[in-house]
């Protein structure tokens, strides 16, 4: 089986496809059904299959909040396979004083190690709140990166501003890669894919893509084309699937298309295409 083409992050050796978890926790960014219907559905268990299935193609890089069951399910996967998994969690914290103890950026970032994070990235919650573009800085970013570093994590940002790559290249700012809003419809992106492809493609850290099919309103073959042939060698894109079969699906359509293959994936049959299948 082949196994998917990897690329480096801080020095750790990552695949270039990385498993998002919104499809495990609910997140759809389509309805608050469609969320409970996710929740319903998934387990501990399902997560485990899924996952397993990206391992299969190599792809052990695992992306998501610091929740208990993705987390508690990349424990299981590891035990099941023997494989390590690289694991990227993207946790919230105070930012101003006053807040719950709990969420004391310290004791967070502490808890992320705690559950087997290789890398740690403030959320978009977090970063685009520190953002100062007045004045062009990412206010004490350097202190949260430095409580990452102190427990030996590899720290990054997640974002949705696309001006947090630039100022955090212009600056300096000791973090190691970018998560960025990335695909063809601009879905939740504040400037238009073609700003946004300049900025990954100028970027002086590799880029962690998120949302290539626009939360499912893309058809997996559109959003992930795009997004494949528009970034760098060593960037990377961020897939969440919600059964085994989407897990192996979209692996393929990403190795025919990282090859310059036409996709040959099985199609969708309707009653409507029938003469289509037939002249096939």
């Amino acid at each position: 089986m082949t196994e998917f083409p990897r690329t480096l992050v801080g020095g750790i050796s990552v695949s270039r496809l990385i498993a998002g978890t919104n499809w495990f926790l609910g997140y759809s960014h389509t309805s608050a059904a469609k969320d409970k219907f996710i929740t319903r559905y998934q387990s501990r268990e399902r997560m485990v299959e899924i996952l397993k299935v990206f391992m299969e193609y190599g792809v052990d890089t695992v992306m998501g909040p610091p929740a208990p069951v993705p987390c508690d399910a990349v424990r299981d996967l590891q035990q099941q396979t023997g494989r390590e998994v690289k694991l990227i969690l993207t946790p919230h914290f105070n930012i101003l004083p006053g807040g719950p103890r709990e969420s004391e950026p310290e004791r967070v970032i502490e808890a992320c190690k705690q559950q087997g994070a290789t890398f740690c990235f403030p959320h978009q919650m977090v970063t685009d709140a520190l953002m100062d573009r007045m004045n062009r800085v990412i206010r004490d970013i350097d202190r949260y990166t430095g409580l990452i570093r102190q427990y030996e994590m590899i720290p990054g940002l997640s974002t949705h501003m696309p001006e947090a790559v630039v100022i955090a290249d212009q600056t300096g700012a000791d973090v190691e890669t970018y998560i960025q809003l990335y695909n063809p419809a601009g879905f939740l992106m504040q400037v238009e894919a073609d700003w946004v492809m300049r900025i990954i493609d100028e970027a002086k850290k590799p880029v962690m893509t998120i949302k290539p099919m626009a939360a499912g309103r893309l058809l997996p073959v559109v959003g992930l084309s795009f997004v494949w042939n528009t970034i760098r060698e060593q960037d990377m894109v961020t897939v969440g699937t919600t059964t085994p079969n989407e897990a192996r699906e979209v692996i393929e359509l990403s190795l025919d298309l990282l090859s310059r293959r036409t996709p040959a994936n099985e199609l969708q049959q309707t009653r409507s295409k029938t003469l289509l299948k037939e002249s096939a």
